[in-house]
C-alpha cells in the first residue's frame, strides 16, 4: 500500500509524463497510423517459420482455405538482408562499379524500372516475368535485352527460397539479378501478387468433368512439352497393379515441404564446385585468391546468420581444394605450395574449427563432422599443419625443444592454461611420442576442437553475466581484483571468441574476450613478480643487450604468426564494438585485406591508402565501476601483449613472412586509433610493463637468442609515446634495437672479417633455424634507428646513445649506410624558395647530425675495406661529401687516416682527387695556409698510396704531387721500382704517356722502355694490344738521340717477332713521322738508306727478314684458297722490307723458288704467285 504521500508523487510524475513536448506532437502526427496485426496473422506468421506445411495438414482434419492464405502469405522471406546475402558479396566492394554490377544491385534496379510482370504465388512456388515494361528507360536498357524475357519461379518453405529457376545464362554461385527482382517484388510489393492455395486444394473442388477439362486444356497448350510424360502417366494409372496406383496420393510441388524434408536456402552446389576449381586452375593470382577470399567471408556471413548452407559451403569448397591437382604434383616433388594457395588453405582451416566450436551443435552433428575432418584428413595429398613441413626434414614449427629451454618459473602459468584441451600439439606430451604420429593435417585443429566443451562452470558464468560473482567460487579463476579471467591456452580461447562471434553470439564473445584479456593481463603480472624475484642471478648470465648467453626461456608458441590469428581476432572483436555498424564492417574488411596480403610492400602500399582513423567510442564494459577499463582500452592491451611476447622465430619462409604480416597488419590497425587520455596511459603502462617483466616479454631482459625481433612494434610504440613521454620513448626503441641472431659475430668495429659472411645471401640460411627474412628484419631495425635519430636531432646525449647502439646493433653494412644517408637528410633539410624565409631553429643546419651521419659512414667503410660490396664506390663518394659539409677538420681526418677506411685505390683517386678540387676549396673558403696544408695531406697520401700499391696509385701520386718537384721525383721513383715486378706494360705505358704529356719525354722513354722488357709479340699476333705503345715508343726514341734508339732496337728485336711490326718499325726508324706530341729531335736527322746496313737498323732488318720468312712458312702449312689473295699481299709487303737489304732481292728470290718447290701441290697458289713474283 503506498502512503498519501507517495500517491501524490506517483499522480504528479504520470501527470508529468503524459504531458508532450511540442516537438513530440509534431513527430506523432506526422507518423503514420501502423493497424496491429489480428491473431490470425501473428499466429500464422509463427507457425509459417517454424512447422512445415505437411504437418499442419495431417494434424487438423481440415484448414479453412482462409487460414491456409495467410500460412502461405507468411512462408516467403521477409527480410531483403536474406536474398542479399545470397545475391551478392560478403565483403565491401572495392568499387563503387562493382557494387552497382552485383545481382542485388541489378536486381534492384530491375524492380525499380518495373519489369518484373505476371507474379503469381500458387501455394508455396512463385513465379514471374521479368522483361521490358511499356516505357522503356535509358537504365532498363543496359539492364536486360530489349526482345528477351526471363521466366522465374521459385519455391519456398519456412520463410527461406529453397529452389529458385530462370532461363537467364547467368552462371554464378549467387542468385542472379532476375531471380532478386522477383523476391524482392514479393517482399516490398506482397498486395500485388496474386496469391492461390496449393494446387492439390484447387483440384479438390473440381468434379470429373472439369478435372478432365484441367487436364486436357493443360495439355493443349503445353503439349510439346508435356505430351510425351502424360501419355506415360496415363499409361502407368490404367495398369492397376503399377508403381503410381500402390502410392496414396499424389506429388504437389506447391504444397510445401514434407516433415521430413531440410528446410534450407537455395544454394547451387555444382556452381560452387565449378569455381572454385577454375580459381584454383589458374594458379595464385590475387584476383583469384580474392575471390577465393570472397567465398571464405561469404561462409562467414552465412553463420553469423546461423544459416546451415555455411558448413555446406565450405565442405563444397574443401572437397575441390584437395582435388586440386597441384598437390599430388608438390607432394611427389617434395616442395612446398605457392603463398597464396597456402593462405587459402590457412583460412579453410581456421574456418573448419570455427565450424566445430559451434556451441550449438549436438552430439550426432560432431559425431558428423568429426567422420568427415578424419576422412579429409587421412587422403594423401592433405596438407599439413605445419606449413614448412617436410618429410625427412627437421624443419618443423610443431617443436621447438631442441632451442627453447621452458625453465623460466612463469611456466606454472602455462601448464595452467593446459588443464583444458588445446588447439595444436600439447607440449605436456612427449616430443618423442608425437614424432611417431603422423605429421597433423590441416584439419587436426578442427579434431582437436571437437573435444572442447563449454560446460566448464566459470565458462558459463562468464558468457551468461556481465558482472563478475562477488566473491570467490571454488575452482573459478579470479584477478587481483576479484574479476572472473578465463585461464586457458590463449589461442584456444581466442578460438571460442572468434566461434562465438561467427555464430552470431556477440555479447557472449564479448564477455569471454573481457575474461580472456584480463586473463592475459593477470598472468602478466605474475611474470613480472617473478622476474624481479630472480632476476638478481639471470643477469649475470646476460650479454651487453640482454639476450642470455645460454639458450634461454622463450614461448613454445607464437601468438602473432598463428595460423589462427589469436590476437587479431580478439583486437578486431573488441574494438568492434567501439564502432558504428558502418566502420565495424569496414574494419573486418580492412583486417581482412591485410591478412591476405602477401609482402610487407602490399600492406604499406593499402596502408598508404588508408591513413584516416577509425572514430572509436568510449565503451565501457557492463557492470564495471572503474571507467578506465573499456573494449578499446582491453583491445589495445591485448594487442600490446601480444606483439610483446617473447616468443623464437618460426622455422621455414612461408611461417616467418606470416609472422612479419599478421604483425605489420596489427601494428597498422593500432595506428588508426585516435588516442584519448586514457588510451595514452594505458599505452604507456603496458610498455613498461613488457620492459620490465624479463624474458616473457620480447622487449625484456633475458631473452632467447632465436627470439623473433621487436623492431616494428618498437617502432610504433616510440612514436606514439614520444608526443607524452620522451625518455619512455627512447627507452623502449634503444632496447628494441638488439638482434640477438646475429649478436654471436664480434663488434662492429672489428667485424671486417665476418662482412663477407653477412653479405653472403646464403648466411641466413645456411643455419639452423634459417632465418629466411633476416633482410626484412635487417631494413626494419634501420628504420627504428633513422625513427629515433631523427627525434634526438635536438639532445644531443640522447643522439650520441642512438648512435652508439645502431653501430653495435646493425650488423649489415648496406643498412648502416642507409642510415648514415638518412642522418645526413637529417641534418640539412632541404630549403626551398617558399619556407627559407619561415625556417625556424629546428630547420637548421644540424651539426651533430652530420657527424653522427659522418662517424656512421666510417663503420661501413671500416666493415667492407676487406670485401667485394656493389655499393662501395657509392659510399667512397658520398662519405667525402659529408665530410665536406662536416668542414675542414673532417676532411683532414679522412686524409691522414685514410689507411683506415679506403683501400690505396680510393684514397688516391676519388678521395684526394675529391678534397683537392676547386669545388671543395670554395664550398669550404679554404684561406692559403689551408689549401697548403690540405695539399701536403694530400700529397703524403698519395705517395703513400704509391708505396703500397704502385699499380693502380702511381699515376694518381703523379698527379697530385705534380707541382712539388721532390714529391713529384719520389712517385717517380716509386714507379721505376715497381716496373720490375708490381707494374705490367700497360700500366707503365699509361705512365709514360702521360709523362710524355707533362714535358717528361726523357723520363716518359725510360718507363716506356722498362714496359718494353715484360712485352713479347709473337709472329702470329699482329693485333696485340702493346703494338700501339711499341710504335708510339718508337716515335718517342726517334725525337731523342741515337743512343735511346739503340736501346729501344735492341728491346725490339728480342720481344717482338711479328714481322708486320718489325717492318712498320722499320720504316719508322728509316722515315720517322710525326705522332701526337712527338716531334722529331733536332739532334736526329732521317737516316738513309746508306746506314740502313749498320747497327742498330741492321740488326732491325735482319730480324724482320727471318721474321717475314718465319712467318711465310707459317700461313702456307695451314692456308686455304680464300686466303691466297691476302696472302699475295702479304709477300708483296714482305718483299719491300727485303730490297732494303743490300742483298734482299735476292734472298726473296730464293724465298719464293723454296715456296714453288714445297709447295708445288697447290697450283693456284703457286701461280699467283709466278704471275706475281715471276
Amino acid at each position: 500500500m503506498l502512503n498519501p504521500q507517495q500517491l501524490n508523487q506517483t499522480r504528479s510524475m504520470s501527470k508529468r509524463h503524459k504531458r508532450k513536448s511540442p516537438s513530440e506532437v509534431r513527430t506523432a502526427k506526422a507518423m503514420p497510423k501502423v493497424n496491429p496485426q489480428s491473431l490470425l496473422d501473428i499466429c500464422a506468421k509463427c507457425v509459417a517459420q517454424k512447422i512445415p506445411f505437411q504437418q499442419i495438414e495431417e494434424t487438423y482434419d481440415r484448414i479453412p482455405e482462409p487460414v491456409q492464405q495467410r500460412v502461405i502469405f507468411w512462408s516467403f522471406p521477409r527480410n531483403e538482408r536474406d536474398i542479399r546475402m545470397y545475391s551478392s558479396q560478403a565483403q565491401v566492394p572495392s568499387s563503387s562499379q562493382e557494387y552497382h554490377n552485383s545481382p542485388f544491385c541489378r536486381g534492384i534496379k530491375l524492380l525499380e524500372q518495373g519489369c518484373v510482370q505476371d507474379v503469381l504465388q500458387v501455394g508455396f512456388h512463385l513465379s514471374g516475368v521479368i522483361g521490358i515494361p511499356s516505357q522503356v528507360s535509358l537504365a532498363t536498357q543496359g539492364l536486360i535485352h530489349l526482345d528477351k524475357t526471363y521466366k522465374v519461379s521459385m519455391s519456398f518453405d519456412r520463410c527461406k527460397i529453397t529452389t529458385v529457376n530462370c532461363n537467364c545464362d547467368a552462371k554464378d554461385i549467387f542468385w542472379c539479378a532476375h531471380v532478386v527482382a522477383l523476391s524482392l517484388f514479393r517482399i516490398r510489393h506482397p498486395d500485388k501478387v496474386q496469391l492461390r492455395v496449393p494446387i492439390s486444394e484447387t483440384l479438390l473442388q473440381m468434379n470429373r468433368q472439369q478435372l478432365q477439362k484441367f487436364v486436357q486444356y493443360l495439355i493443349s497448350s503445353h503439349h510439346t512439352e508435356v505430351l510425351p510424360t502424360a501419355q506415360k502417366l496415363a499409361d502407368e494409372i490404367l495398369q492397376q497393379r503399377s508403381v503410381i496406383n500402390q502410392i496414396c496420393g499424389a506429388p504437389d510441388p506447391t504444397a510445401g515441404a514434407a516433415i521430413d524434408d531440410d528446410s534450407a536456402w537455395h544454394l547451387d552446389e555444382a556452381q560452387i564446385q565449378d569455381q572454385v576449381k577454375s580459381y584454383l586452375s589458374q594458379g595464385g593470382y590475387s584476383n583469384n585468391s580474392r575471390q577465393l577470399g570472397s567465398m571464405f567471408a561469404k561462409v562467414r556471413e552465412m553463420l553469423k546468420a546461423k544459416d546451415s548452407n555455411g558448413t555446406r559451403m565450405l565442405a563444397l569448397m574443401t572437397e575441390q581444394f584437395l582435388s586440386d591437382p597441384r598437390l599430388v604434383l608438390w607432394k611427389s616433388q617434395g616442395s612446398p605450395m605457392t603463398d597464396k594457395c597456402r593462405q587459402l588453405w590457412d583460412q579453410l582451416g581456421s574456418l573448419w574449427v570455427t565450424i566445430v566450436l559451434n556451441p550449438s551443435l549436438d552430439g550426432s552433428e560432431k559425431k558428423q563432422l568429426k567422420s568427415q575432418l578424419l576422412k579429409w584428413s587421412k587422403l594423401g595429398v592433405c596438407p599439413t599443419e605445419d606449413p614448412d613441413y617436410r618429410t625427412n626434414s627437421s624443419n618443423s614449427n610443431s617443436h621447438r625443444s631442441d632451442i627453447i629451454q621452458a625453465n623460466w618459473p612463469n611456466d606454472e602459468q602455462e601448464i595452467e592454461s593446459m588443464k583444458h584441451p588445446i588447439l595444436g600439439p600439447n607440449p605436456m606430451i612427449s616430443s618423442s611420442r608425437q614424432k611417431k604420429d603422423l605429421p597433423r593435417t590441416i584439419f587436426h585443429k578442427a579434431l582437436d576442437a571437437l573435444d572442447m566443451t563449454w560446460n566448464h562452470p566459470g565458462l558459463t558464468l562468464i558468457l551468461n553475466h556481465d558482472s563478475p560473482p562477488t566473491k570467490h567460487i571454488e575452482d573459478l579463476d579470479f584477478n587481483e581484483k576479484g574479476q572472473l579471467i578465463w585461464q586457458e591456452h590463449i589461442p584456444t580461447a581466442c578460438a571460442r571468441i572468434d566461434a562465438l562471434h561467427s555464430h552470431g553470439s556477440s555479447r557472449e564473445s564479448l564477455r569471454l574476450a573481457v575474461a580472456v584479456v584480463r586473463a592475459m593481463k593477470f598472468n602478466q603480472n605474475h611474470a613480472q613478480s617473478q622476474w624481479k624475484k630472480h632476476q638478481g642471478s639471470i643477469m649475470k648470465k646476460l650479454t651487453h643487450s640482454g639476450v642470455a648467453r645460454q639458450p634461454g626461456y622463450a614461448a613454445w608458441e607464437g601468438w602473432i604468426g598463428h595460423p589462427l590469428n589469436p590476437i587479431g581476432c580478439v583486437f578486431d572483436i573488441l574494438a568492434g564494438a567501439c564502432l558504428s555498424r558502418e566502420q565495424h564492417v569496414h574494419l573486418h574488411q580492412h583486417a581482412h585485406h591485410l591478412d591476405l596480403n602477401n609482402s610487407s610492400d602490399e600492406i604499406s602500399a593499402h596502408s598508404e591508402n588508408n591513413r584516416e582513423p577509425f572514430r572509436y567510442r568510449r565503451v565501457y564494459i557492463p557492470g564495471q565501476r572503474s571507467k578506465r577499463e573499456t573494449y578499446m582500452s582491453l583491445a589495445l592491451e591485448c594487442a600490446l601483449i601480444g606483439l610483446g611476447q617473447q616468443r623464437v622465430m618460426p622455422v621455414g619462409l612461408y611461417s616467418q613472412e606470416k609472422a612479419s604480416r599478421q604483425e605489420e597488419s596489427l601494428i597498422h590497425r593500432l595506428t588508426r586509433i585516435e588516442m584519448d587520455s586514457n588510451l595514452v596511459q594505458v599505452l604507456c603502462n603496458q610498455t613498461k610493463s613488457l620492459l620490465d617483466m624479463g624474458p616473457s616479454s620480447g622487449l625484456g631482459l633475458g631473452i632467447h637468442t632465436e627470439s623473433y625481433p621487436m623492431h616494428t612494434f618498437a617502432k610504433f610504440l616510440f612514436l606514439s609515446i614520444l608526443p607524452f613521454d620522451n625518455d619512455l620513448s627512447f627507452t623502449v626503441g634503444l632496447r628494441a634495437m638488439r638482434l640477438p641472431i646475429l649478436e654471436s659475430l664480434n663488434s662492429p668495429m672489428d667485424q671486417s672479417g665476418h662482412e663477407e659472411r653477412q653479405n653472403d645471401p646464403t648466411f641466413a640460411i645456411s643455419r639452423f633455424p634459417r632465418w629466411f627474412t633476416l633482410g626484412h628484419i635487417e631494413a626494419e631495425q634501420s628504420t627504428l634507428a633513422s625513427t629515433m635519430l631523427h627525434a634526438a636531432k635536438g639532445d644531443l646525449i640522447q643522439l650520441r646513445t642512438v648512435m652508439e647502439v645502431s653501430q653495435r646493433s646493425i650488423h649489415s653494412s648496406t643498412h648502416l649506410f642507409k642510415l648514415a644517408q638518412d642522418a645526413f637528410r637529417y641534418a640539412l633539410p632541404a630549403q626551398s624558395p617558399t619556407n627559407v624565409a619561415n625556417q625556424d631553429s629546428s630547420a637548421q643546419r644540424n651539426p651533430a647530425l652530420l657527424d653522427v651521419a659522418l662517424q656512421l659512414g666510417l663503420q661501413v667503410l671500416q666493415i667492407t675495406l676487406t670485401s667485394l660490396n656493389w655499393r662501395r664506390r657509392d659510399l667512397v663518394r658520398w662519405l667525402v661529401t659529408c665530410a665536406t659539409e662536416v668542414g675542414f677538420e673532417a676532411l683532414l681526418t679522412l686524409l691522414q687516416n685514410w689507411h683506415r677506411y679506403f683501400t690505396p685505390t680510393e684514397a688516391s683517386g676519388t678521395i684526394a682527387t675529391s678534397v683537392m678540387s676547386h669545388a671543395t676549396i670554395v664550398r669550404l673558403a679554404l684561406n692559403f695556409t689551408q689549401q697548403e696544408e690540405m695539399a701536403s695531406c694530400a700529397r703524403t697520401l698519395a705517395l703513400q698510396c704509391a708505396h703500397e700499391d704502385p699499380s693502380g696509385c702511381s699515376l694518381n701520386a703523379l698527379t697530385i704531387c705534380e707541382n712539388e718537384p721532390i714529391a713529384f721525383e719520389t712517385a717517380y721513383q716509386i714507379v721505376v721500382d715497381g716496373a720490375d715486378n708490381a707494374m705490367t706494360a700497360s700500366q707503365l705505358f699509361t705512365i709514360a704517356r702521360y709523362m710524355e704529356h707533362r714535358g717528361y719525354p726523357h723520363r716518359a722513354y725510360k718507363l716506356a722502355l722498362l714496359a718494353l722488357r715484360s712485352v713479347k709479340v709473337l709472329y702470329n699476333q699482329d693485333t696485340h694490344p702493346a703494338i700501339n705503345d711499341v710504335h708510339w715508343t718508337c716515335a718517342l726514341c726517334l725525337s731523342l738521340s741515337k743512343t735511346d734508339l739503340s736501346a729501344f732496337v735492341d728491346l725490339v728485336v728480342k720481344n717482338v717477332q711479328c714481322a708486320s711490326v718489325l717492318s712498320d718499325i722499320l720504316r719508322r726508324c728509316t722515315i720517322p713521322p710525326t705522332l701526337g706530341s712527338v716531334k722529331l729531335s733536332k739532334r736526329m736527322a732521317p737516316v738513309s738508306a746508306e746506314v740502313i746496313d749498320k747497327p742498330p737498323l741492321s740488326d732491325l732488318l735482319e730480324a724482320t727478314i727471318a721474321a717475314f720468312v718465319t712467318t711465310t712458312h707459317s700461313r702456307l702449312s695451314s692456308i686455304s684458297p680464300r686466303h691466297y689473295t691476302e696472302f699475295i699481299d702479304f709477300l708483296c709487303k714482305a718483299r719491300d722490307t727485303f730490297m732494303l737489304c743490300p742483298t734482299g732481292a735476292v734472298q726473296f728470290q730464293q724465298l719464293v723458288e723454296n715456296m714453288k718447290l714445297a709447295y708445288k701441290g697447290k697450283k693456284k697458289l703457286i701461280a699467283l704467285v709466278k704471275a706475281r713474283f715471276g
